[in-house]
């Protein structure tokens, strides 16, 4: 009986070193050499000043940007996650058409004007960085009026940050908002 408990105690121990110290600082020594911007979060540094993660959704609030997608969890990511409202929740629903009206008055719109859906609805992780690029032309017309830009201009800028599906057939296509701000904010 005692041979055994020993037995047990050791084996928890070489486990314990082996995928609690070994295997980590393996794949982090692994991932450092070889990813190393993804390791860190893959973070879009301005100067000096990290402004962003190519990987989280933030929240844009001004005319003169382009929005992101509506969050379940206003953008921080401790409490990432969806709002599990079902298609039947009244307050799915009224999450809804509060953002549809906010659109539309944003964008000046009649009442069935349609607006992109991903702009409507939360996505699962509520911190999604991506909206599709129908949204982001929805928005072209508000932020090149609130920048006093060509709309031609800021539609070619649009264009030029459409992402293809990932390896060309996981997923949609699709614009990192983000990113697409920097690139406004760039423009002389």
């Amino acid at each position: 009986m005692f041979k055994l408990i020993l037995q047990s105690a050791r084996q928890l121990i070489v486990w314990t070193v082996i995928t609690g110290l070994v295997y980590p600082v393996l794949v982090t020594v692994i991932a450092q050499l070889a990813f190393r911007e993804r390791a860190n979060g893959s973070l879009i540094v301005k100067g000096d000043t990290i402004v962003g993660s190519e990987l989280l959704g933030q929240q844009f609030t001004g005319t003169n940007y382009f929005w992101s997608r509506p969050s379940a969890c206003s953008y921080t990511t401790l409490p990432s996650g969806a709002s599990n409202l079902g298609p039947t929740s009244g307050q799915l629903q009224t999450n809804v058409l509060n953002n549809l009206a906010a659109l539309r008055a944003a964008h000046n719109l009649s009442t069935n004007a349609p607006v992109p859906a991903d702009l409507l609805f939360a996505s699962g992780s509520g911190v999604d960085p991506h909206i599709s690029p129908e949204a982001a032309r929805f928005q072209i017309a508000r932020v090149a009026a609130s920048r006093n830009l060509p709309v031609a201009r800021l539609a070619a800028l649009v264009e030029e940050f459409v992402e293809p599906p990932q390896y060309g057939f996981l997923g949609e296509a699709r614009v990192n908002v983000l990113k697409l701000n920097l690139a406004l904010d760039a423009l002389k």
